[in-house]
C-alpha cells in the first residue's frame, strides 16, 4: 500500500514537483503532466518518479465520454484514449474517469442513468477506449458515482464481466457510492463488501470521509476531510494493505496545500498504528 494525493502548489520542473511531493510525504502520485506535454517532459517526470521510488497511481481523464453532443463525445473519447496511452507509457496503476453523464453537467444526475440504454452505451464506450490502446502495463478504470454506473460493488463487478476486457479494472471510491442512509449507517460493512467483491481488481483507492448534515433534509451526505466524518479510515487502510501488490490510497478534493498536508499526516498516523 502507498499513500498519496494531489499536489496543489505550482511547479515548472520535476525538481519543484518532487519537493512538494516530499513535503506532503507521498509515496504514490498522480502523474503530474497530461498527454499534451512533450514526450521529453513526460519522460523527465517519469524518471523523477522512478528514481525516487514514487508509485504512479493514476492518470486522470475527467471528461464526459457519455455526452449527448456527438462532437463533444467524440472529442472526449479521443482525450480518454490519449490519457490511457499516457498511463501505458508511464506504467500507471490505472487511467481513471467517471462513466459520464447524459445531463448538462458532465457529472450530473439524469433520470435515464438507470436505463438499459445508458448502461449499454457505457459498456460499448469503455470497450472502445480500451480497444484503441490495448494496454498491457496499465488499465482503464471507472470511479463510481452516486447516480451513474457503477453505483454499487455488485454493479461494478457486473461491468467488469460485461466490458470483458482484462484491462478494465477497479478504481475504488467507496464514499461516492454511499448514496443512502443504509450505506451511511453501516459504512464499515459496506466498505468490507466493496473489498470482498472487488479486491482482486482494485488498482487505486480514494480514501475519503463523509458526514451527514442533519440540518439539511431529507438527506445530505457530505464529503469532509479525513478524520472529520464517520468513515473508519483505519479499516480502509487495513483492507488496502491486504490487497496484492502496491495499491495507492489517495486523499482528494481538498482546497489547498495545507489541507493536503493535514490529510496526508492523518492518514500516515492511521497507517502507522496498523504496524505498531
Amino acid at each position: 500500500m502507498r499513500l498519496g494525493g494531489s499536489v496543489m502548489k505550482p511547479y515548472a520542473s520535476p525538481a519543484e514537483w518532487l519537493a512538494h511531493v516530499r513535503e506532503l510525504g507521498y509515496t504514490a502520485v498522480i502523474f503530474p503532466v497530461d498527454s499534451t506535454a512533450p514526450k521529453s517532459v513526460r519522460q523527465d517526470y517519469l524518471r523523477c518518479a522512478q528514481d525516487n521510488d514514487l508509485l504512479i497511481g493514476e492518470v486522470g481523464v475527467w471528461r464526459n465520454c457519455m455526452s449527448r453532443d456527438p462532437a463533444e463525445k467524440a472529442a472526449n473519447i479521443e482525450w480518454a484514449i490519449r490519457q490511457l496511452e499516457l498511463a501505458e507509457e508511464v506504467g500507471a496503476n490505472c487511467c481513471v474517469n467517471i462513466i459520464g453523464s447524459w445531463a448538462d453537467l458532465w457529472d450530473g444526475y439524469h433520470p435515464e442513468h438507470a436505463s438499459k440504454a445508458f448502461y449499454e452505451e457505457a459498456i460499448t464506450t469503455t470497450q472502445q477506449i480500451i480497444d484503441a490502446v490495448k494496454p498491457q502495463k496499465t488499465c482503464f478504470s471507472i470511479e463510481p458515482m452516486p447516480w451513474m454506473c457503477p453505483e454499487s460493488p455488485q454493479e461494478y463487478l457486473q461491468m467488469i464481466k460485461d466490458v470483458d476486457r482484462p484491462a478494465f479494472q477497479v478504481h475504488l471510491d467507496y464514499c461516492n457510492m454511499i448514496n443512502g442512509i443504509d450505506r451511511y449507517r453501516d459504512s464499515s460493512a459496506f466498505i468490507r463488501k466493496c473489498f470482498e467483491l472487488l479486491g482482486p481488481h482494485i488498482r487505486s483507492i480514494h480514501a475519503k470521509d463523509v458526514l451527514i448534515d442533519d440540518l439539511r433534509l431529507p438527506l445530505c451526505v457530505e464529503e469532509v476531510p479525513p478524520g472529520q466524518g464517520s468513515i473508519d479510515l483505519p479499516l480502509v487502510l487495513k483492507l488496502a494493505c491486504e490487497l496484492d501488490g502496491d495499491v495507492p490510497v489517495f486523499v482528494e478534493h481538498l482546497p489547498d496545500h495545507e489541507a493536503y498536508m493535514a490529510a496526508s499526516a492523518y492518514m500516515r498516523k492511521a497507517a502507522e498504528k496498523l504496524f505498531a
